[in-house]
């Protein structure tokens, strides 16, 4: 056992993190059972007292609340059973058949009444051959289990045949057929694992950052699930924070984990190696783990309550992830001894056949990426002008990029949901997907009195003049262009409100419906009810939907400025260069703008898009953009503190720009390949899932990470670092002086690779 003595003359004080990273070293099973037991007890509370994940995007619904307070029986969720009949809907045969049919939907747990074709006008389409029956429940459809759904999913299918076709559809019997979950998180760490082997040619070194990660995962969900009940998160919400936590804590894992190894095989002693690792690679992991967490605590500027519990949910997980990689590791790397720094077995067996990888090692050239870097800077221009063509070229169809909530026109062909919105739009065209609900409030009883009598015929006077004022405002929503149906205004039985809903000539994923939408909250409504005493709101999933995009289009650009701005606060802070900061800002944005270039040609364009798993062409999910924007802002600082942590170093100790460009890019290039090949593969995993939504996520960020780690990392951000030379590090007098100084560099650990022998990474075999 070490001890702990002052630093020898001309050796630098350790510093926080590789404090706490000896001591979790040193008292590795004492680390490693606290976080067994840990993860043992939350996982316990989460299983016990874990809050249910929120169902609605939208803010504050004045027209919702009035439906609740006076609609109680369709303050629920609503499904709709759509039929289709060979024969006429009103043949006495079919008539009998679709009356059964209904029996057991009426029994159901939680609903309230169900609307038979044959007793609510307007429900049999003009052919006679197309008919729906609206299946009313009291609950939201977050009190709808599912198992209930499956059941009445089951109801519908068994009352299909001979010449009948039954088919439900709604929001979950969306969810039933698409869920948010599945096995991607399995074929992800799989995946991760198997890259992990091939890059390092080691069972050890493959299931270090992989048990490290899933340790920080573990816990962090259960987090998740307990301050949900302070901070609601929606179902997709740990999802999107296990596939960001599974991407970054292997990676923050594999790069405390390469940076001790490459120590050991230098010659270091391992507690000097884990000294040496915690104070450059943990404190990049750190600062990398900080700009992540900026990216998604962003959300919370656009001050919507479910986009607050992803962007909390997230953090937690990312944060959970950097504590295991900065004391789970250094505890489990003491496990291994000294047999990290003995070439693995399989490694030579991969290198065999042409001996690759010895001349890689071997080559006075330092190994293929410092050759790279060396052909970069030969010509930076060129790769400069290249590589900005490509992402521009990437970018451009970025520009035509429609957003819209999926509905069931974005379903799988041969899904119930699917087929109830093909029923749908075929006998009612295809706005019937898109309600919008006119909730209107009432004056108080007297207000539209004669002299206020205050008798009957007071009374009555009263609720005909708001009976004839409804009736206006529901002929100002017919007359409305764009609108292709309305129907008759139902009164409260209290009498204090109004409902009518209208159905667009155009469906959701139209933007002529959200438009038309925006026309009647902004104007048609409130002309209709002024000088009347009543006070109309447009309400409904189609509405929220709409409103939530406006939010987005209106907050956006607040949210990318303080992402921005805190990121390149943060990164003046850690390298010393206001330049380095702007510079990482700017790839980071061009990646991005890749990514949603892509995305918008596989599901918009249709590119591809059966290859990915996308059914039909359709609008990017409105939230997908923020999320991407956050989540690879965070992701793409990652390989920029990666790669420029490495540069910075060499730079402080040789004080040589292009020098250090290639030795940082050398020394770097193997664990940012492995890196971006394990968030490819998990990133890539999403694709595979059933809901589109998720797979936008998946896909949009398995691109953007490829072209960040490729084309951003090993071209741009080289040729621009040549091309500014000691510009680079520019960081004016006021600010010098008010950061803290640069981490003291090690020379012996910074020597250029040309004349490090076999220390060169060797990239991935």
């Amino acid at each position: 056992m070490s001890h702990t003595a002052a630093p020898p003359p001309g050796r630098h004080r350790p510093g926080p993190l590789a404090d706490i990273g000896l001591a979790c070293y040193r008292h590795r099973w004492a680390t490693i059972v606290a976080w067994l037991a840990g993860l043992a007890c939350l996982v316990t509370l989460w299983v016990q007292f874990g809050a249910p994940s929120a169902t609605s995007f939208g803010t504050a619904d004045p027209g919702q609340t009035l439906l609740n307070q006076h609609f109680h029986r369709q303050s629920g969720d609503t499904l709709t059973l759509a039929i289709r009949s060979a024969r006429p809907i009103g043949d006495p045969a079919v008539r009998r058949r679709v009356t059964a049919a209904l029996t057991p939907f009426a029994r159901a747990a939680g609903v309230s009444e169900v609307a038979s074709p044959y007793q609510a006008p307007g429900q049999i389409s003009r052919d006679g051959d197309i008919a729906f029956a609206s299946v009313q429940f009291s609950v939201p459809a977050s009190g709808i289990s599912g198992a209930e759904t499956a059941a009445l999913m089951h109801d519908a299918t068994a009352a299909s045949g001979r010449g009948l076709t039954f088919s439900l559809g709604g929001d979950v019997v969306d969810l039933a057929e698409t869920p948010y979950g599945g096995a991607s998180d399995g074929i992800g760490t799989t995946a991760a694992a198997i890259v992990l082997l091939l890059a390092f040619g080691s069972l050890l070194a493959m299931s270090l950052p992989v048990v490290t990660a899933l340790f920080g995962i573990g816990t962090g969900l259960s987090l998740i699930a307990l301050i949900g009940h302070l901070i609601p998160a929606p179902a997709f919400g740990p999802i999107v924070a296990s596939l960001i936590g599974l991407g970054v804590g292997v990676d923050y894992a594999l790069f405390l984990f390469t940076r001790f190894r490459d120590e050991l095989r230098a010659g270091a002693s391992p507690e000097d190696a884990l000294v040496t690792t915690m104070r450059t690679a943990g404190r990049s992991v750190l600062t990398a783990g900080l700009t992540v967490a900026i990216g998604m605590l962003s959300l919370l500027v656009l001050r919507q309550s479910l986009l607050n519990g992803v962007a909390v949910a997230a953090a937690v997980t990312v944060g959970m992830t950097v504590l295991a990689a900065l004391t789970l590791l250094p505890a489990l790397l003491r496990c291994t001894g000294t047999r990290l720094a003995r070439p693995a077995r399989l490694g030579r067996l991969l290198s065999r056949g042409g001996g690759r990888r010895g001349a890689i090692r071997s080559g006075k050239a330092g190994g293929w990426a410092f050759r790279w870097a060396a052909v970069i800077q030969r010509r930076p221009v060129i790769a400069l002008c290249a590589a900005t063509g490509v992402i521009a070229l990437l970018a451009a169809p970025a520009l035509g990029l429609k957003l819209s909530l999926p509905d069931e026109s974005a379903q799988a062909r041969g899904t119930m949901g699917y087929a109830s919105y093909a029923t749908m739009a075929d006998g009612f065209g295809p706005g019937f997907d898109a309600p919008l609900i006119v909730a209107t409030r009432l004056p108080a009883g007297g207000a539209g009195g004669a002299g206020g009598a205050g008798g009957a015929s007071g009374a009555g006077g009263a609720r005909g003049a708001r009976g004839a004022s409804v009736a206006v405002l529901a002929a100002a929503v017919r007359h409305t262009p764009g609108i292709a149906a309305v129907t008759a205004p139902v009164i409260s039985p209290d009498g204090q409100a109004a409902l009518l809903i209208a159905y667009p000539a155009t469906g959701q994923q139209d933007p002529a419906t959200g438009a038309l939408a925006n026309h009647l909250t902004g104007q048609v409504l409130p002309r209709a009810t002024a000088g009347t005493g009543l006070r109309a709101y447009l309400t409904g999933p189609n509405e929220g939907n709409v409103t939530f995009a406006n939010v987005i289009s209106q907050r956006l650009p607040w949210l990318i400025a303080v992402v921005v701005a805190l990121s390149m606060v943060l990164l003046t802070a850690v390298f010393r260069s206001v330049v380095v900061a702007v510079k990482a800002a700017v790839m980071n944005l061009l990646s991005i703008g890749a990514a949603y270039g892509v995305l918008v040609l596989v599901t918009q364009d249709g590119w591809l898009h059966q290859l990915f798993g996308f059914p039909e062409k359709m609008p990017v999910t409105t939230w997908v953009p923020v999320f991407l924007f956050v989540i690879l802002f965070g992701l793409s600082m990652d390989y920029e503190v990666f790669l420029i942590s490495r540069i910075r170093e060499a730079y402080d100790a040789t004080g040589d720009n292009a020098a250090a460009v290639a030795t940082g890019l050398a020394r770097s290039a193997k664990v940012i390949t492995a890196a971006a090949a394990i968030m490819v593969a998990v990133f890539g995993s999403f694709v595979l899932g059933a809901n589109v939504s998720v797979k936008q996520v998946g896909l949009g960020l398995a691109v953007a990470v490829l072209i960040d780690a490729t084309v951003v990392r090993l071209v741009l951000v080289p040729a621009v670092m040549e091309l500014l030379g000691k510009a680079n590090w520019w960081l004016p007098g006021p600010l010098a002086r008010i950061l803290p100084g640069p981490p003291p560099a090690q020379a012996a650990a910074l020597a250029p690779p040309a004349r490090d022998g076999g220390d060169v990474p060797a990239g991935v075999s």
